[in-house]
């Protein structure tokens, strides 16, 4: 199946996808055949391999205590309230935007065992209980309904929040408005730390900057499984600075050129810069900022003029 999905151009996996997004099959069919999925988290050592780069890039692997934890797009898997757990979370919040994650049980076991031969032992989880026991037994809450379900969540309750290869998938409407939640509910002391990957995630290249705005956010297109949300690194910091986030940008990965010509972009992205287009992945840690930024206007390029003889 792996062999066959790379040698799909992109447009054909556009239209691929489009089309399988409108039968009616549930989702759990879908990503057993491997044709929609939402990340790899329910592995259990690529999930503590995402947990920890995170923890360790904010600092918290120095600090001791208890702490609350929130993870935006878990995907797939609980599986990070129990590593969450493990590294001393007194509560884990999974936010998503539908119901996703596996109910079988038997890959948190394995994750279990995973966390016990890395010296992480986690107390008091009921791994002979099923997967929605799992989780309560971690004090961990599994939420669903996008940023209604951040609007839940207690303000200035968050010590640690993180995403990975999340923020691109949110809609470009709801992006400020998330990033807003996220700052609400985070502790004035508190950190968070996101890895943002820029590419189309259908060749990983910048294919999905081929459309015009109208076209890449219709309903059609949003709703197939290949969404991004096509904000470029300077736009995501100034969104987060607008939040009220002081924004810290880091592991900055590039192309050496841009992956396109700029002939072959819409209209819209034609006037960015090669350094904003050759970014395709960043980390990007967020604190509270010690004075609220100014609202975010995105600057319109002015118009090009003909050349005077």
């Amino acid at each position: 199946m792996s062999a066959l999905r790379q040698r799909i151009p992109w447009w054909g996996k556009i239209l691929t996808k489009i089309v399988l997004s409108r039968l009616p099959v549930p989702y759990g069919l879908w990503r057993r055949l491997s044709l929609f999925r939402h990340g790899q988290m329910e592995h259990p050592a690529y999930a503590l391999t995402v947990f920890r780069s995170h923890f360790e890039k904010v600092g918290l692997a120095r600090r001791s205590g208890a702490f609350v934890a929130l993870e935006l797009g878990p995907g797939d898997s609980v599986a990070s309230a129990v590593i969450a757990r493990a590294y001393g979370a007194e509560k884990t919040y999974l936010v998503d935007v539908g119901s996703f994650a596996l109910l079988e049980v038997e890959p948190y076991r394995d994750l279990v065992r995973v966390l016990e031969r890395e010296g992480l032992p986690v107390e008091g989880v009921k791994t002979e209980a099923s997967a929605s026991e799992l989780l309560a037994s971690c004090n961990g809450v599994y939420l669903t309904g996008g940023v209604e379900s951040l609007r839940t969540i207690q303000c200035s309750s968050v010590d640690f929040s993180w995403s990975h290869a999340v923020l691109e998938h949110v809609r470009r409407a709801e992006f400020l408005e998330t990033m807003r939640e996220l700052h609400r509910v985070l502790h004035p002391d508190g950190v968070a730390s996101h890895r943002i990957d820029l590419r189309d995630h259908l060749a990983e290249s910048l294919n999905n900057l081929r459309f015009s705005q109208r076209t890449w956010e219709s309903a059609l297109f949003a709703t197939a499984g290949f969404y991004t949300n096509r904000l470029r690194c300077g736009e995501i910091v100034e969104l987060c600075r607008t939040a009220g986030f002081e924004p810290e940008v880091r592991g900055v990965e590039r192309w050496p050129e841009p992956p396109l010509t700029r002939g072959k972009l819409a209209s819209e992205f034609r006037h960015l810069p090669d350094e904003e287009l050759c970014i395709w992945a960043f980390d990007l840690i967020l604190r509270k900022a010690a004075q609220p930024a100014p609202p975010f206007s995105p600057v319109t390029p002015a118009p090009l003029r003909p050349r005077e003889p």
